[in-house]
C-alpha cells in the first residue's frame, strides 16, 4: 500500500467519534494514511498482527477461507468502520483478510498506541466492547442461517442487508457494485447456484440488475423470502 498525499480529518472513523476530544492530536501523530487500490489486499488470513484499521474512503470485504479454493465474506466495511479488530486476540495473527473492492485510503494505528488509547479512553472502549458484542450476534445469526435457509432466502437477506449498510445512488441501485463471485461468497453459496437465484429473482420483478448493481423492486417479498425460509 502506497501512503495518502491526503489525510484523513480526524472526525469520522469508530476511533476519533468515540475518543476523548483532547486525545484527537495525539491520534494525529501516531496514525498513517494509506491509498489502496481495487482488489488490493489490506492483510492476509495469517499474517501477523501489527494494528488496526479505519476505512475513509471506499469500501472493503472481509472474508475467509471456507476450503482449499472457496471464500466466505463475513462483511463489509465503509468510511468510518473499523477493520482488523479480530486480530486483536491472543494468536497474534489475523484471523481473516482484508481487501478493497473499490479504491480508497484507509488510515492504520499501531498496537502499542492502540493499547496506549484503551488505557486511558474509557468510552472508546466501551463502544469497541459493544461493536463485538453486536458482531458476535450477527456472526451467529449469519452461520444460522447458511445451516438452515436455502439460498433464496439466503440472497435475498445478503441484498437487503446490502442496501441497508450502503443505501442507493441517485439510480435507486443498491451503492455498491459486487461481483457475482463476491456475492455468492457473501451468501455462503455456489456460484452456479446463486446465478440461477439471480435470474429467478430477475424473472419474478423482485431485482433489476444493471452490470454488477442491483435495485430491489420489490422489498416486501424479498423479505418475506427469508421469514418463510427462516420460519
Amino acid at each position: 500500500m502506497a501512503k495518502s498525499k491526503n489525510t484523513c480529518d480526524l472526525k469520522s472513523c469508530f476511533l476519533c467519534t468515540h475518543c476523548l476530544k483532547d486525545w484527537i492530536p495525539v491520534i494525529e501523530a501516531h496514525r498513517r494514511n494509506y491509498v489502496v487500490k481495487k482488489g488490493e489486499a489490506i492483510f492476509k488470513e495469517g499474517d501477523p498482527v501489527t494494528g488496526i484499521y479505519f476505512v475513509y474512503e471506499g469500501k472493503i470485504k472481509v472474508h475467509k477461507k471456507w476450503d482449499a479454493e472457496k471464500e466466505l465474506i463475513l462483511r463489509f466495511a465503509r468510511k468510518g468502520d473499523i477493520v482488523g479488530h479480530l486480530g486483536l486476540g491472543d494468536t497474534g495473527y489475523y484471523p481473516v483478510s482484508a481487501t478493497a473492492i473499490e479504491a480508497g485510503v484507509i488510515c492504520y494505528i499501531g498496537m502499542d498506541f492502540l493499547e496506549s488509547t484503551l488505557s486511558v479512553n474509557n468510552n472508546f472502549v466501551i463502544k469497541l466492547m459493544r461493536f463485538f458484542a453486536n458482531e458476535l450476534q450477527e456472526s451467529e445469526k449469519r452461520m444460522r442461517n447458511l445451516a438452515h435457509m436455502p439460498v433464496k432466502g439466503r440472497v435475498a437477506q445478503a441484498l437487503i442487508s446490502l442496501k441497508s449498510k450502503f443505501g442507493v445512488n441517485a439510480g435507486g441501485f443498491i451503492d455498491i457494485d459486487l461481483s457475482r463471485q463476491d456475492l455468492a461468497a457473501f451468501t455462503g453459496a455456489a456460484y452456479e447456484s446463486l446465478f440461477r437465484t439471480i435470474n429467478d429473482l430477475v424473472e419474478e420483478k423482485i431485482i433489476e440488475i444493471a452490470g454488477k448493481s442491483i435495485l430491489i423492486k420489490n422489498e416486501s417479498l424479498l423479505l418475506k423470502l427469508t421469514e418463510e425460509a427462516g420460519g
